[in-house]
């Protein structure tokens, strides 16, 4: 008898679902079953926590562009996979969340880890989420929850009560009032605008003297495209956090990240630009963006939602951006006059000279810009590289030079902590011949991380090319937040919150069969890279760093310094370091 868990877990696999990540537990033991039973090329991939198996689901989207799928029992596990689950919501990722409840007869009961998982869900999963009261409805719901999850670009979620699970499959509905009747067919999408939006795009692009490009994630498949753009209209291409991999860095007018993290030249093109174009991109930060009215824009977007949302537009084109570029191309004049790219492309060149300056610049007992730095020309083709938030998101933005062919992400609109390492994982099981890399914080690795290598440890012989580098930053503080506490609040270091107990990151990775590597002496970060790529095993890469040195934003404003030396005037001797720590950094650019 094929029952309904086993006919969820067929219909996933004809849906082209080949991975699930998740954790087991009693209110999904007729789908742990299922799993044991299936004959379909379906992967349970077991996180350590169901937070990583949503963060691995998150990763999965973005880094193969397919839906990403976890799974997690009723009650605490549930609840375990929203943070993961909001991670994917904030960075536009399609992925479904399958997850258990108490029998139907229970609920309203007050029942052991009873919980509203509808209302729980509702936010995060807000443009699909229902429970599968009935076997009838099984293939319309799984069917709805991958459509909408792919066309949304949403979290989506079916919720499965455990007696459900067991009860004999429906596979085709019957043919009477009240039944749903869903297919798996194709979707074909137009994705380009009209003739005449893309005429008016056009005649403001050429119209524009100083052409700024903004490239966000959902530019992802659109390089090649916004490069000749780029080139007819004399333009420089930013790129938001989230698509840092949309270009490749050694291009000479690709100005680099905007933003707080983001670099000088972005900053002053933007703020220079008469012309803004913005393709795929929610980059949020409005001041890094020009003045409004300074400059006229066009924008592309999938979602007309996200139109002028960020910057007032003229035209807005609403369609996928490769298609919607490549129909612009004709359209536009090639531009005469090159002085404005040359100014960008004298500003980059500068640029990569300052980060390597501070990248060098002495620290007790090592620079953290330096890791990124030496990492840059040794990245193997084709590797992919995933970041955590905290300073080590700002080191990533500003010194990593990406090239044709790689792909990077980090958590975006959430910024959450703890995603680098599960994000590496699920990029490894996707990309088994890949070389990984994931640069993570001693804090995040501390929250999490360290679980997942117990994962990987498990995983790592199953892997043609077994390179998979987890490189954290072991300098003993949750670093960004001081950072802000002293620019922000223009408070001192509060070393109860901020401290973090050591921990021998690199004997650990031992312990566990993986290869680990201390690093102290700034001269053998480039060695030490080397070793770690060509270690024929995973690696854990623990530099140690100055927490002193600081993440620089492009421009600060004058009340922010105030208060940073506010802050630094009622520190111990760590003010003192941070401060001459900053003077360097400055004197350096």
């Amino acid at each position: 008898m094929q029952t309904v868990s086993d006919f969820i877990l067929s219909r996933l696999a004809q849906w082209g679902i080949q991975r699930i990540y998740g954790y087991p537990g009693d209110g999904i033991n007729g789908l742990m079953g299922a799993f044991g039973r299936t004959s379909e090329p379906l992967e349970f991939v077991q996180a350590r926590h169901e937070e990583m198996a949503a963060f691995m689901a998150c990763a999965h989207a973005k880094f193969t562009g397919q839906v990403g799928v976890c799974m997690a029992t009723s009650g605490p596990g549930a609840i375990h996979l929203l943070n993961g689950l909001y991670d994917a919501k904030l960075d536009h990722q399609p992925v479904v969340a399958i997850v258990g409840q108490q029998a139907r007869t229970a609920l309203g009961g007050d029942y052991q880890q009873e919980v509203d998982l509808v209302s729980l869900f509702k936010d995060v999963a807000h443009d699909f989420v229902h429970v599968a009261a009935s076997p009838v409805q099984a293939r319309h719901l799984v069917d709805r929850a991958i459509r909408i999850a792919m066309e949304r670009r949403a979290v989506t979620c079916v919720i499965v009560p455990n007696d459900v699970q067991d009860l004999p499959a429906v596979e085709v509905p019957p043919r009477e009032h009240g039944t749903v009747h869903t297919g798996i067919g194709f979707t074909s999408h137009a994705g380009v605008p009209g003739a005449t939006a893309l005429q008016n795009a056009a005649e403001i692009l050429n119209r524009g003297e100083k052409v700024a490009i903004l490239a966000g994630a959902g530019a992802r498949d659109a390089g090649d495209e916004l490069l000749q753009v780029a080139d007819i209209l004399g333009a420089g291409i930013a790129k938001a956090l989230l698509g840092k991999a949309v270009v490749p860095d050694d291009v000479p007018y690709v100005t680099g990240s905007i933003g707080l993290l983001g670099t000088q030249p972005s900053w002053r093109m933007m703020n220079d630009c008469d012309t803004l174009l913005m393709v795929g991109t929610a980059f949020p930060y409005s001041e890094f963006l020009p003045a409004e009215g300074q400059a006229r824009a066009v924008q592309i977007d999938r979602d007309g939602r996200m139109i002028s949302l960020r910057y007032p537009v003229e035209q807005g084109l609403v369609g996928d951006s490769k298609s919607t570029l490549q129909a612009l191309l004709p359209l536009l004049r090639p531009k005469s006059a090159r002085r404005w790219r040359e100014t960008i492309e004298k500003d980059v060149a500068q640029w990569w000279k300052t980060v390597e300056a501070r990248a060098m610049v002495a620290a007790q007992p090592m620079n953290p810009q330096r890791p990124f730095w030496e990492l840059s020309a040794r990245l193997p083709d084709r590797s992919i590289i995933t970041c955590d938030s905290g300073s080590a998101a700002s080191w990533y933005a500003q010194h990593l030079r990406l090239r044709k062919g790689m792909e990077a992400s980090l958590s975006g609109g959430l910024a959450t902590m703890g995603s680098g390492v599960p994000y590496a994982l699920a990029a490894k099981l996707a990309h088994p011949d890949r070389p990984v890399f994931a640069l993570v914080g001693d804090g995040a690795l501390q929250m999490n991380g360290m679980n997942e290598l117990i994962t990987i440890a498990h995983r790592w012989r199953q892997w043609c090319d077994p390179t998979l580098v987890v490189m954290v930053l072991n300098n003993g503080d949750l670093n960004m937040v001081t950072w802000e506490q002293r620019v922000m609040g223009g408070d001192p270091r509060f070393k109860d919150s901020q401290l973090l107990p050591p921990f021998p990151y690199a004997e650990y990775a031992q312990l566990l069969g993986l290869e680990g590597i201390r690093v102290e002496d700034p001269e053998q970060v480039g060695p030490a890279w080397e070793r770690a790529i060509g270690a024929g095993r995973p690696v854990l890469l623990e530099m140690v760093t100055d927490p002193e040195v600081p993440p620089i934003p492009p421009h600060i404003p004058l009340k922010q310094v105030k208060k940073y030396i506010q802050a630094l005037r009622h520190e111990d001797a760590s003010g003192g370091a941070a401060l001459r720590a900053t003077l360097k950094q400055w004197w350096a650019g």
